[in-house]
């Protein structure tokens, strides 16, 4: 529940939504039910009446530095009679926009109008080659071959990269397809509705990156991979069915068959998307536990669908959370955005911290080491002069 306040005034009842007293923007709150028949609409920043049809509302809380506070339950009071009651919520769990669409766009058009924003982008109209119609699962099973792969396998859509509720197994190619293809299997390590992901590797994954033309000759040849930057750039080709997470590297994200829902959130939101490294805790982007991520309800989704034959535009370090509609077959496009001697030279998925970076990050371990042989009153002190100075000489305007 959300503490929110009900000043009374002759005559009516005032609901008020102070964003003080939020765990979630109050623009985001739709309606509040006061009773399982009556509710009312709100606006951001809006007192509206409620009805004095039903009994009156009177809830007992006091005022706070920011507004005014109320206890989870309430009372409903007509003279003496005192009942109790809840404040139910139904409310967008997410603040969101969507992403922009362009249409025929060729390398000259991406290079001026899109790429400098650094926001993703969905790229429609742009010849992908046969592949968009060749790729059935009959095709795919047939012509990509029996080598085999290594793939995740869950007993639920959602992976989790955190606490790995996965396994790995390997199958090969084509029973990978025809497996992913399945609603229910009659082969299966888990369970029968078991998911399935695969993100298609080197054939040493220690040191070769994944490239289509070089794992998958005779389907790269139905792909025409969009030349949005030099060759030099290039680092890899992925096959990929579903991951949520970041990375390193621009990349295009081509859906070749299939739909897909892509939910994408900005670097400058990593403070709410709870981190543990480089990956999200938050599973479920819609219906997220605000009472365990509360700070979730700050970060804004980008949202997108993609059809058969869209390409999605996604920039280095922004997260992305997709959703499978339906089977299907997507290829991720990976290049280097900044200069080569930049990145880890061991790096083979494009996920590891560019050089500098990770340099930094040491170095910040062992500055919180040192602020560690403090007491505690001048260690917070002095780590909050560490993030203020983090902040006046790094944060940037330009991004946001």
């Amino acid at each position: 529940m959300i503490s929110l306040c009900l000043p009374p005034s002759p005559g009516s009842v005032c609901v008020s939504l102070p964003a003080q007293d939020l765990s979630v923007p109050h623009s985001q709150i739709k309606s509040v039910s006061l009773s399982q028949n009556q509710s009312v609409s709100l606006s951001p920043s809006q007192d509206l009446p409620v009805s004095r049809s039903q009994p009156r509302i009177c809830l007992c809380g006091s005022p706070g530095p920011g507004g005014c506070s109320f206890p989870r339950t309430g009372r409903s009071c007509d003279g003496n009679r005192s009942e109790r009651f809840l404040l139910n919520f139904n409310m967008d769990h997410q603040r969101k926009s969507t992403v922009a669409v362009h249409r025929n766009v060729d390398k000259e058009v991406f290079l001026r109008e899109i790429y400098p924003l650094r926001k993703p982008a969905v790229l429609k109209g742009i010849h992908l080659g046969t592949c968009t119609s060749k790729w059935t699962v009959d095709y795919l099973t047939t012509t990509g071959g029996s080598q085999e792969v290594k793939v995740h396998v869950a007993s639920v859509p959602q992976m989790d990269f955190i606490n790995k509720n996965f396994i790995y197994r390997t199958l090969p190619f084509d029973v990978f397809v025809k497996r992913a293809a399945e609603a229910t299997h009659a082969q299966y390590f888990i369970s029968e509705d078991e998911k399935y992901y695969l993100r298609s590797l080197g054939v040493d994954p220690r040191k070769d990156i994944a490239d289509i033309t070089k794992q998958f000759p005779s389907l790269a040849e139905d792909i025409n991979i969009p030349e949005f930057f030099e060759k030099n750039q290039f680092f890899s080709s992925v096959f990929r069915i579903s991951s949520p997470g970041l990375q390193v590297m621009d990349n295009l994200l081509i859906q070749v068959t299939g739909r897909k829902r892509v939910v994408l959130f900005s670097p400058r939101d990593a403070p709410y998307l709870y981190l543990t490294g480089d990956k999200s805790e938050v599973l479920d982007v819609d219906t997220p536990d605000l009472g365990k991520y509360p700070q979730f309800a700050n970060a804004l989704g980008y949202e997108c669908q993609l059809d058969p034959g869209d390409v999605l535009f996604i920039p280095a370090l922004w997260f992305h959370n997709t959703v499978a509609k339906e089977f299907g077959v997507g290829v991720n496009v990976f290049w280097k955005h900044l200069p080569a001697d930049c990145y880890d030279k061991t790096d083979t998925y494009g996920n590891k911290d560019p050089l500098a970076a990770s340099r930094a990050m040491q170095i910040l371990d062992r500055a919180l080491k040192t602020l560690g042989e403090l007491p505690d009153e001048y260690r917070d002190f002095y780590a909050c002069r560490m993030v203020l100075r983090i902040q006046s000489k790094t944060y940037s305007n330009r991004h946001k």
